[in-house]
C-alpha cells in the first residue's frame, strides 16, 4: 500500500506540473470520494494495527501535498491572469482626457438671449404666455375684430373657431395690462405660428420678441429712444434708425424701423441692396382702444409697442440667407456658432 501512496504522489505531482492541468479535474481524480487516493485511504482496514499509523500519516501528507499543490498553482494561474488583463486594459494616465462633446447655445437662443440682454439692461420685464390662445387675445384686444382684413395677414391655425395658435406674442401684452396697472415695460418673447408656405424667408413657426410701454406722459419720442438704444447694442455704436409711415391695427401711429446697414455704413452693399438700411420691426403708439379695452384710461396714460423677428435678426447678424437652415439641425451649419 505504501508503494501505491507513493506512486500516486509521483503521477499527481507530473500531473499538477503539466502546463495545460486542468486543477479541479485533478483534484477529483485523487481526492474526491472516488479518487484515487481516497480509494487507497478505505483499504487501510486490512492492514495490521501496526502498519496503519505510518500509511495513515504518508496517505495525510500526501493529500496535503496535493492540496496545497492545487491551492498555490490556483493562485498562481489568477495572478497570472489579472495581470495579462491589466497589460490588455493599461491605460496612459499621462495622456490628456477625451473630453466629451459639449454642445453650443442655438443661433436663435443666442439672438434672443442677446435681445433680451439689452431690453433687461433698460429695464424691461421678461413676461411670458401661452402659444395656444383664445381669438380674443389674438386679434379682438388688438383691435382686430371678426371680418377685419388685418387678420388674412396673420391667419394662423385654428383649434377650434375661437382658440388658435398664437400668430403673435402681443396676446402677452394684453394680459400684462389687464392684470397690472401702469407703469407697465416688458417684453414677451416666443414661438408663433403663422400658415405661411416654407421657404428661404419665412416659415409656419418662428421667433418674436414684442415690447410695450405703458406710462404718463409716453410719446413716439420715447420709442424711438428705446429702438435706437437697442439697435446700437445689437448692431453696433454706429447704427442709425429711421422710421417709416404704416398701419397697425393695434398701434396709432405706426412705423417701420429700419437700421443703417452695420456691414457698409449705409453706403450700399448686398446685404442692404445697395440701399443703406434694412427692416427690422415695425412699432407704434398703442392704440387707443386697445387701452381702453384693458381698462386703462386713454386719456391719462399712454404707450408705446414693437414686434421684431428674431429669426429676421439672426440672419441679418450672422449673415444667413436662409431661415431652413436654422429648423434642419445640421451640425455642420450649428457648429459655426
Amino acid at each position: 500500500m505504501k508503494d501505491k501512496l507513493l506512486k500516486i504522489k509521483q503521477e499527481a505531482e507530473e500531473a499538477l506540473h503539466a502546463a495545460t492541468a486542468d486543477l479541479e479535474e485533478l483534484r477529483v481524480r485523487y481526492l474526491g470520494k472516488k479518487g484515487e487516493l481516497t480509494a487507497v485511504t478505505r483499504g487501510m482496514g486490512a492492514l495490521s494495527p501496526e502498519e496503519r499509523p505510518a500509511i495513515g500519516a504518508l496517505a495525510n501528507e500526501i493529500r496535503a501535498y496535493i492540496e496545497g499543490e492545487i491551492t498555490r498553482l490556483k493562485s498562481e494561474r489568477e495572478a497570472e491572469a489579472k495581470a495579462a488583463k491589466l497589460r490588455a486594459e493599461r491605460l496612459d494616465v499621462t495622456m490628456p482626457a477625451r473630453l466629451p462633446a459639449v454642445g453650443k447655445r442655438h443661433p436663435l437662443a443666442q439672438t434672443q438671449r442677446d435681445m433680451e440682454d439689452i431690453f433687461l439692461g433698460m429695464g424691461f420685464t421678461i413676461v411670458d404666455g401661452p402659444e395656444v390662445e383664445l381669438d380674443y387675445y389674438n386679434f379682438q384686444a388688438l383691435n382686430m375684430p371678426e371680418g377685419h382684413p388685418a387678420r388674412d395677414t396673420q391667419d394662423t391655425f385654428y383649434i377650434t373657431d375661437k382658440i388658435l395658435l398664437r400668430s403673435q406674442t402681443s396676446g402677452v401684452q394684453i394680459r400684462t395690462m389687464e392684470k397690472t396697472k401702469p407703469p407697465i415695460r416688458i417684453i414677451s418673447p416666443g414661438r408663433v405660428y403663422r400658415s405661411d408656405e416654407v421657404d428661404a424667408t419665412h416659415s409656419p413657426l418662428f421667433h418674436q420678441v414684442e415690447g410695450l410701454v405703458v406710462d404718463k406722459g409716453i410719446t413716439m419720442g420715447d420709442l424711438r429712444g428705446t429702438l435706437l438704444a437697442f439697435a446700437k447694442g445689437l448692431f453696433g455704436s454706429e447704427t442709425r434708425i429711421r422710421f417709416r409711415p404704416h398701419h397697425f391695427p393695434y398701434t396709432e401711429p405706426s412705423a417701420e424701423v429700419d437700421v443703417s446697414c452695420f456691414v457698409c455704413g449705409g453706403e450700399g452693399c448686398r446685404l442692404c441692396k445697395n440701399e443703406g438700411w434694412i427692416e427690422v420691426l415695425g412699432c407704434g403708439m398703442v392704440h387707443p382702444n386697445v387701452l381702453r379695452g384693458c381698462g386703462i384710461d386713454p386719456d391719462v396714460y399712454s404707450g408705446f409697442a414693437f414686434g421684431i423677428g428674431i429669426e429676421r435678426v439672426a440672419m441679418l447678424k450672422y449673415h444667413i440667407d436662409d431661415m431652413r437652415l436654422f429648423y434642419e439641425n445640421d451640425l455642420r451649419f450649428l457648429q459655426q456658432f
